[in-house]
């Protein structure tokens, strides 16, 4: 027996999951300017995986030093 598709489903929900989760602790965790950790914030909480996606690859640059 291989993986079907309701397996596959339900590793990439996981997955999408665990990415969701991870970018909320960052962006609670990190320092920001102005209104940047509340934009990210509702980002990925109203669209969980184009919105991490996009803070990992745009969002981190943008944290306090």
């Amino acid at each position: 027996m291989g993986f079907g598709v309701p397996e596959l489903l339900v590793i990439f929900f996981l997955l999408g999951a665990i990415l969701c989760i991870v970018a909320l602790l960052d962006i609670l965790r990190s320092e920001f300017t102005g209104y940047n950790k509340l934009v990210w914030l509702l980002a990925v909480i109203f669209f969980p995986l184009i919105g991490s996606l996009a803070y990992f690859v745009f969002g981190r640059k943008q944290k306090a030093s």
